[in-house]
């Protein structure tokens, strides 16, 4: 698995040996940035299941200023130390060690708000719509923020309130979905 595109491109990343997570496959990743826009001006990304941090890495070596890169898995957390220290630019990035029902508070608390999210949780479907209604709850999306909701074919995901669908991707046996945020 590497940095497909940006500053950091064709960079490496360390993967945990694991059958805990699940790494976004590069073209996967590539279809997700393409559907995305290719780069970015600025802005902040969550990854709140972020394995190897590989999302959060790619959007900031494509533009984004800065990335928190969550995950409740020790051995998951210390690959994304190693792969963040492969930006040399450490300081754009926050790494937390939470399960995502205690950093999505903390985040709250800590005045943090997002324009990008990534969602590949463990358990698919129930998580996925109740993290999004928690981060809308809690105020951490920019207005028309995307969140990116990774799963395989077999899941489907429920309406959310005030979130739009506006895309989805099948590629293989993983479907990506598009969400934006709509304005009460």
């Amino acid at each position: 698995m590497r940095i497909i595109s940006g500053k950091y491109a064709k960079r490496n990343l360390f993967t945990l040996k694991s059958n805990k997570t699940r790494p976004t496959s590069d073209k996967v990743k590539e279809s997700l940035f393409n559907s995305l826009g290719q780069f970015f001006d600025g802005g902040a990304v969550l990854d709140l299941y972020a394995g190897s941090g590989a999302l959060g890495i790619e959007a900031v070596s494509r533009g984004f200023d800065r990335a928190v890169l969550v995950d409740i898995n020790f051995e998951a957390v210390e690959i994304i130390r190693k792969n963040v220290a492969l930006t040399k630019e450490e300081d754009r990035f926050e790494i937390y060690k939470k399960p995502s029902s205690a950093a999505l508070p903390f985040l709250a608390k800590n005045n943090a708000k997002f324009d990008l999210v990534f969602l590949d949780p463990p358990y698919a479907k129930q998580q996925i719509a109740k993290d999004m209604k928690k981060m809308d709850k809690l105020e951490l999306l920019n207005p028309e923020a995307i969140v990116v909701a990774e799963t395989d074919n077999e899941t489907s995901l429920p309406d959310v309130e005030g979130f739009d669908l506006f895309k989805e991707h099948h590629l293989g046996k993983t479907i990506v979905r598009f969400y934006q945020k709509v304005e009460k």
